[in-house]
């Protein structure tokens, strides 16, 4: 029961450390008191992008005619579409089992318990270790409003399984995992209304991308109530009521479901953390350093635990950078061109700078904006729609970011965050050749 490297949270960040460290040769044991995957691929990114595929395709069913495709009395089966998403899951959870198994990687499903920095009880067992690696992910963050705890309310997990469509839908929430919910149950036909308290939806997205997105489903029939705080919520004979203050005024709405969608806060409770006594952010995050190290050696904790990049791609570069230090590879943690995908129709992607955070600090730019109808590719596969590709440029005509509003903008941003990574200017791209038609030849067009 001793083993070089002790992983506890089996989703993004932990079994790819675990499957990396295995690979090198390391002995590995990994805890995880749920299903390998964790958030991510059991009750986050993969089953919302499952669920969201089957609205696009209904979608794109419905708009046939613009494309000259007649498809009559067009439906769709919401228990089909849940049951298909669960069959997505269970395979992705079953190859990640297998790769880690083909890695050597004992894998222990419990509930984990810190002893001391060198050893962890889980069941009646106890796991003595040099290395340990903590990536117990994040759960999400209910906010303290009047009422919440005595109403039957969603949040991701509840509405991933929910097989009944409800005739309307509030959204308490406005940011990435809102807006993507928000986008599946308006296409299936819900009333929806999004209450989110900035004054714009998306915060941290650049803000004529957000503004544009909320413009586009403004005309699909969501309805948004922007700067709105919510004062109380509860229920009665199956309806919903949601007080909030705007603008000075105090209204209520109502409706059949609501989703509480206000972030997520790190799980770090319940696993014998405080006996490792580590350092801790300013917002009570574990501190980490370049190589993921906490304040105590041969410690570190990678993805939502440590508050840097609340995101699974991030999680996974961390647990690359983490695993090359525990083998003495030179490596470090760059968060300069970490990409952020809003899964909606059409799709929102960003990476690098926005105006606003430029502005904010004092950093001199050029904007670069075209529409996406530059790209043949585009017009071809977007009948009556547009969008936009924004790129933000230093003096030296190097990248700071990059912004696109359109499909498949998720499939495009990571050429720019190459681009940002690499230090390189906008003019650089015309050397590439990119095949011919592509949407991705709008940067060869700035």
């Amino acid at each position: 029961m001793k083993y070089q490297l002790a992983i506890i949270g089996g989703g993004p960040a932990g079994y790819t450390a675990a499957e990396a460290a295995g690979k090198a040769g390391l002995s590995v044991v990994l805890f995880e008191k749920n299903s390998l995957g964790g958030v991510c691929l059991n009750e986050g990114c993969i089953p919302t992008k499952t669920l969201l595929y089957s609205a696009k395709m209904y979608d794109h069913a419905l708009q046939a005619a613009k494309y000259g495709v007649s498809a009559d009395e067009v439906s769709f089966d919401l228990g089909k579409i849940v049951a298909r998403k669960s069959k997505v899951v269970r395979k992705l959870v079953l190859g990640i089992k297998a790769r880690l198994e083909g890695q050597h990687v004992t894998i222990v499903n419990g509930e984990a318990r810190i002893i001391d920095r060198h050893s962890i009880a889980c069941g009646e067992e106890t796991y003595e270790f040099d290395k340990l690696i903590l990536c117990t992910g994040s759960r999400s963050a209910i906010p303290p409003i009047p009422g919440i705890d005595k109403v039957n309310y969603w949040t991701h997990r509840e509405a991933l399984d929910n097989k009944e469509l409800p005739h309307s839908l509030i959204v308490i929430g406005g940011g990435v995992i809102g807006m993507e919910f928000a986008s599946f149950f308006c296409s299936l036909g819900v009333k929806v209304t999004v209450v989110e308290m900035l004054d714009e939806i998306l915060g941290g997205i650049d803000k004529e991308m957000a503004s544009a997105l909320r413009a586009e489903y403004t005309k699909k029939g969501i309805t948004f109530l922007l700067g709105a705080h919510v004062t109380g919520v509860l229920e009665n004979a199956g309806e919903i009521y949601v007080n909030y203050e705007l603008n000075g005024t105090n209204a209520t709405l109502t409706s059949e479901r609501l989703l509480v969608s206000t972030g997520r806060k790190p799980v770090m409770d319940g696993f014998g953390l405080e006996n490792l006594k580590l350092d801790y952010t300013i917002r009570n995050w574990v501190k980490v350093d370049e190589h993921m190290q906490t304040s105590v050696p041969g410690i570190y904790a990678c993805g939502d635990l440590n508050g840097v990049s609340l995101l699974a791609h991030t999680a996974v570069r961390e647990a690359e950078v983490a695993v090359h230090h525990i083998l003495g590879i030179n490596d470090a943690m760059s968060y300069r061109a970490i990409p952020s995908v809003v899964y909606t129709n059409p799709e929102i992607a960003s990476v690098g700078k926005s105006e606003e955070a430029l502005a904010k600090g004092g950093t001199a730019y050029r904007t670069i904006r075209l529409p996406m109808a530059y790209s043949g590719r585009f017009v071809a596969e977007n009948e009556g729609t547009n969008g936009i590709c924004k790129v933000l440029v230093d003096e030296k005509d190097r990248i700071l970011g990059v912004h696109i509003l359109g499909n498949p903008a998720s499939e495009l941003i990571v050429q720019a965050g190459m681009m940002i990574d690499d230090g390189r200017t906008y003019k650089e791209w015309k050397r590439y050749v990119f095949p011919h038609p592509t949407v991705g030849e709008i940067f060869k067009e700035l």
